[in-house]
C-alpha cells in the first residue's frame, strides 16, 4: 500500500472518529412510523382506528435529554397527515412541531421525516396526529424522555415503568365525527373509555358486554413502579384511579412536583402525570384501574368508564365487587380546582439540568405582555357552527405561518390578535398573537362556556399561577403562586371560571395555543403566538430544513422526490458518518 493511499486512509479513519465522537455527544435515536387504517373492536364493535407500524395505540418513544430523534412516517392514510409531539418544546426548530401553521402537510403515499433535539427537557408526553381530527380514530402513543444518568431524580429508581393512555372513545371514526361537527351537530356522548386502546374490564354485566378485551397490567409484589397516564381522548376530562393503591405524584408533562398522595386525581384531555405507585396491597385478588368522565352528568355516563386490571403475579383471584368510587363533589365545585392547586413544583429538585428547578424564579420577572382569553359557548359565523377564543374563530392558513414568513408571503395571516376579547360580533380569521422575543407574557384563560376546557401552548412549559371561580379582574393577580406554581404544557380551566398562566418567551418560532378538546379545537378554537428575533441568527432558530415540504402560495417550489431522500442537517451529518466508514472500508479492501 502507497504511503499516500494510507495517508488518505488514515485521514478519513481520523474524520470518521471525530464525527462519531460529536456524535457521541448526543447520541441519534430513530424510528419509522407507519400510519395506517386497521380494523379493531376496542368497545367490541369492528371499527376503522388508525395505527402506528399496525399497532393500535402506537410505539412509545424512548429517548434521553439531549438526544437527537428523528421519526420517519410514512402515510399510509387516504388523507393528509402531520404528526405532533405534544409537549415537546422544539427549541429553536419550530419546523418540526407538526401542527398546520407550522408544516405542510404529508399527503397520502408520502412519507417526511421529523427531525429534532429534545434539549434540556425530562419527563411524560404523547404524540398523535393533528389534522381532520384524526386523534378520535387513534394514531397516538407515549413520549418517554429520561433523565440523563448525572442528574440524580427526586426518588428512588423505581422497579419498573408503565405507560397507561386513557381518553373517551366513540364507535364513529373522526371521519364521521367530523361530519357531525360540519353539519352543526355536537358529537354526543362517548361509548366508552379505552385504556390502552382496549375497552373496560367486565365489572358489571348489563354496562360491559361480553366479547370486549380488556387491559391487564401485571406487576410484582412489593415493588414501586412509576406509572405515566397520559389523556389522549376527545374532549372527556377523566377521573383516574386504581382499587386500595396510593397515587404519590411525581412528575407532570416534564416538571417534578413536590410529591403527595391522591387516591384519584382528575386527568383533563391532553393532560400526562407521573405516579409512583407500590404494589403494597395483598394478593387475594386483582385490583381495578379506573377512568371515568367527569364534570358531566355522571349517573347517565356511567358507560364512559374505563377499567383495566392491577394483576399481581401472586395474584389468587379475579378482580371483582365494586368500582372504587370518583369523587363524590355533585354539589362541591371546588374539590377538583383545589386538587388542581394542590399541584406544585418541586423547585429543590433537577430537572434536565444540574441546577434546582426553582432557580428559575418566574415570580419575580416582569410581565410585558398580557392578554385575556375567553371562551364562550359556540356561536353561528356566515352560517356555520364555530368556536372562538375572544371573539376569533381560527382560520388556517393555506401557507403555513411560518412557512409564508421564510418565503415573505404576504397576506398568509392577520398579526392582529386581540388583548382582550373583541366587543363586536365574532368574525372568522387567520389572526395571531404577536409576542415580544423575551418578553414575559402573562395569559388568562376565561372560560365563560358550561363544559370543561384544556388549553395547550406548542414550544413551552408555562406557569400555572392561579385558577378561580368567577371573572378574572387584576385584583385576581393577589391570589397568584409566584413561587412554586407547576410548570406544564396542557392546563385546565373550569366552566365558569379563569386560570392565569405565566410564560419566558425565549423560544423563536410560531407556536399552537389550542383547545386540547378536539371538537373546539376542529371548530376554530386556537391561535398562533408569533416569536421573532430581530436579529436573523441560528442561535436562536434553526434554518428550514432540507426536506420542508411547500404547500399554499408555495406549492410551485414542492418537487416530487423530496419526499423520499431529503433530510435535514443533521440527518445528512449523520449519513455522512455511515458513507465514510464505508468509504474506508472500500478503500482498505481495494488497496491495502
Amino acid at each position: 500500500m502507497a504511503l499516500g493511499s494510507k495517508f488518505f486512509a488514515l485521514f478519513l479513519i481520523h474524520i470518521c472518529l471525530l464525527l462519531s465522537l460529536s456524535l457521541a455527544a448526543d447520541p441519534f435515536v430513530s424510528y419509522n412510523f407507519e400510519v395506517s387504517y386497521i380494523t379493531a373492536s376496542p368497545l367490541g364493535v369492528p371499527q376503522q382506528v388508525i395505527a402506528i407500524n399496525g399497532k393500535f395505540p402506537g410505539p412509545t418513544i424512548n429517548v434521553t435529554t439531549n438526544n437527537n430523534v428523528a421519526i420517519n412516517v410514512k402515510n399510509k392514510l387516504d388523507e393528509n397527515l402531520l404528526m405532533h409531539w405534544s409537549g415537546i418544546q422544539q427549541r429553536r426548530s419550530s419546523w418540526q412541531d407538526g401542527v398546520p401553521g407550522t408544516n405542510c402537510p404529508i399527503p397520502p403515499k408520502w412519507n417526511w421525516t421529523y427531525q429534532f433535539q429534545v434539549k434540556d427537557q425530562i419527563g411524560s408526553f404523547f404524540y398523535f396526529p393533528t389534522l381532520h381530527m384524526q386523534r378520535a380514530s387513534g394514531g397516538f402513543g407515549s413520549f418517554v424522555i429520561n433523565n440523563r444518568a448525572i442528574i440524580p431524580i427526586p426518588f428512588d429508581t423505581p422497579y419498573g415503568d408503565i405507560v397507561i393512555l386513557i381518553g373517551d372513545w366513540y364507535k364513529r371514526n373522526h371521519t364521521a365525527l367530523r361530519k357531525a361537527l360540519d353539519a352543526g351537530k355536537g358529537l354526543g356522548m362517548p361509548d366508552g373509555v379505552l385504556i390502552n386502546g382496549k375497552g373496560p374490564y367486565q365489572y358489571n354485566t348489563t354496562l360491559v358486554p361480553d366479547g370486549i378485551d380488556h387491559e391487564t397490567i401485571e406487576v410484582q409484589p412489593g415493588k414501586t413502579y412509576r406509572i405515566r397516564v397520559h389523556n389522549v381522548g376527545t374532549s372527556t376530562s377523566l377521573n383516574f384511579r386504581i382499587q386500595n393503591h396510593n397515587l404519590l405524584l411525581a412528575e407532570s408533562e416534564g416538571s417534578y412536583t413536590v410529591q403527595q398522595n391522591y387516591t384519584s386525581l382528575d386527568i383533563h384531555v391532553g393532560q400526562s402525570y407521573s405516579f409512583l405507585v407500590t404494589t403494597d396491597q395483598n394478593a387475594s385478588s386483582d385490583y381495578y384501574i379506573v377512568a371515568s368522565a367527569r364534570f358531566v352528568n355522571e349517573s347517565q355516563w356511567k358507560r364512559v368508564t374505563g377499567v383495566a386490571v392491577l394483576h399481581y403475579t401472586n395474584s389468587k383471584g379475579k378482580a371483582k365487587g365494586p368500582l372504587p368510587e370518583a369523587p363524590n363533589d355533585e354539589f362541591d365545585k371546588t374539590f377538583s380546582m383545589n386538587q388542581a392547586r394542590s399541584i406544585r413544583w418541586n423547585v429543590s429538585a433537577s430537572g434536565a439540568r444540574p441546577n434546582p428547578q426553582g432557580s428559575f424564579r418566574y415570580g419575580s420577572i416582569n410581565v410585558t405582555d398580557v392578554y385575556v382569553l375567553r371562551n364562550k359557548p359556540l356561536v353561528t359565523i356566515n352560517g356555520k357552527r364555530r368556536a372562538t377564543l375572544s371573539g376569533i374563530s381560527f382560520v388556517n392558513p393555506t401557507t403555513p405561518i411560518r412557512l409564508a414568513d421564510q418565503f415573505k408571503v404576504k397576506g398568509a395571516y392577520k398579526l392582529d390578535f386581540p388583548e382582550t376579547p373583541l366587543t363586536g360580533p365574532p368574525k372568522m380569521e387567520t389572526s395571531v398573537i404577536n409576542g415580544t422575543y423575551r418578553g414575559f407574557m402573562e395569559v388568562i384563560l376565561q372560560n365563560n362556556d358550561t363544559k370543561m376546557h384544556s388549553y395547550h401552548l406548542s414550544g413551552y412549559a408555562v406557569f400555572v399561577v392561579g385558577m378561580d371561580y368567577g371573572e378574572w379582574t387584576e385584583n385576581s393577580r393577589g391570589t397568584y403562586n409566584k413561587w412554586d406554581g407547576i410548570a406544564r404544557s396542557t392546563v385546565q380551566v373550569y366552566p365558569g371560571a379563569w386560570t392565569a398562566i405565566l410564560v419566558s418567551l425565549d423560544n423563536v418560532g410560531v407556536w399552537n395555543l389550542r383547545a386540547e378538546n378536539l371538537d373546539s379545537w376542529y371548530l376554530g378554537q386556537e391561535t398562533y403566538v408569533r416569536i421573532v428575533n430581530p436579529e436573523a441568527t441560528n442561535k436562536t432558530e434553526l434554518p428550514i430544513p432540507d426536506n420542508a415540504l411547500f404547500c399554499g402560495a408555495l406549492s410551485k417550489l414542492q418537487k416530487p422526490e423530496d419526499i423520499s431522500f431529503a433530510v435535514s442537517i443533521t440527518g445528512n451529518r449523520s449519513k455522512l458518518f455511515f458513507m465514510l466508514l464505508m468509504a474506508v472500508s472500500a478503500f482498505i479492501s481495494v488497496f491495502g
